[in-house]
């Protein structure tokens, strides 16, 4: 048993790591799904940028109370939306660690600057491990002061696929080794629910996701370099990272050197108009 969930978990890392290339790769090039292992046909996580996701739909979060995923928005603050379920004996904690990790980078925080989202899709899977996950989570935050921005949620089977749908993540389940295969990747959604930015794996660079919430928050957070940096850097759907954009560099840099020449000019000329004052001053 043990050596099949080794199997599974690594045909699920196979699966995290084809998601991107759903992006580039055209749909006539490469393997079809056909050609895939029984365990990864249907399985990939491709979001569609500014896609809607369904608010009215109802969970549990770990306390047991009813809540819908309105509760989470429309309060002008990002949401970092991640699914995972909390059976997972592998790639699942290494989503939650990821994510975990790297806001822990920010100075921004969970429930005042964003709220964060780990939503299972396992039916199954019960408020009572939600609990213990979202305990995990704020021990390796250690800032238990964000408490109320961290929201671990359990379903029904229509909610989950409604959610799942929106999305575009499709994962697959083994009786034999019941076990998922699904691939791994985290949402940065709006305050109204559209999907602005998305990442893949299980490691998020730091920049990456502070620009991720600059730019999902409509720039309501961030400070100034912030947002200069949001101008020199473009978000790459195919890639699912921010990368320098060179003509955007470029104009910045033509317009600090007019700023230069300009300012230099001044400079000269004030000088020159004082020299010339006091010319005229020891003439008289």
């Amino acid at each position: 048993m043990r050596k099949t969930r080794y199997i599974f978990g690594v045909l699920a890392l196979l699966a995290a790591s084809s998601a991107p290339q759903a992006q580039t790769v055209p749909s006539n090039v490469g393997p079809t799904s056909a050609m895939m292992p029984p365990a990864l046909q249907n399985v990939g996580f491709e979001p569609s940028l500014n896609g809607q996701m369904p608010l009215d739909l109802h969970f549990r979060d770990e306390t047991r109370r009813d809540v819908q995923l309105r509760e989470f928005f429309g309060q002008k603050k990002p949401v970092v939306l991640a699914f995972v379920y909390y059976r997972c004996p592998m790639l699942c904690d290494q989503i939650q660690m990821g994510v975990v990790g790297t806001l822990r980078m920010l100075s921004f925080n969970p429930g005042r600057d964003y709220e964060v989202v780990f939503i299972s899709f396992d039916p199954h899977d019960t408020p009572e491990l939600a609990a213990e996950k979202k305990q995990a989570a704020l021990a390796r935050f250690h800032r238990p002061e964000t408490v109320s921005g961290w929201h671990f949620l359990t379903g029904s089977q229509e909610s989950i696929d409604a959610i799942t749908r929106a999305a575009n993540f499709r994962f697959r389940y083994d009786a034999k080794s019941k076990l998922f295969a699904h691939a791994s990747g985290v949402m940065l959604l709006t305050s109204d629910g559209r999907i602005s930015r998305y990442f893949y794996g299980v490691e998020y660079p730091g920049r990456d996701m502070r620009l991720g919430l600059v730019d999902a928050s409509a720039g309501r957070i961030g400070s100034r370099i912030d947002h200069v940096l949001l101008f020199c850097y473009h978000y790459d759907p195919s890639s699912a990272k921010y990368s320098a954009s060179i003509l955007r560099i470029i104009r910045i840099g033509g317009i600090l050197t007019i700023f230069t020449i300009a300012g230099g000019i001044w400079i000269f000329r004030g000088r020159e108009l004082h020299a010339d004052h006091s010319n005229l001053q020891g003439a008289h």
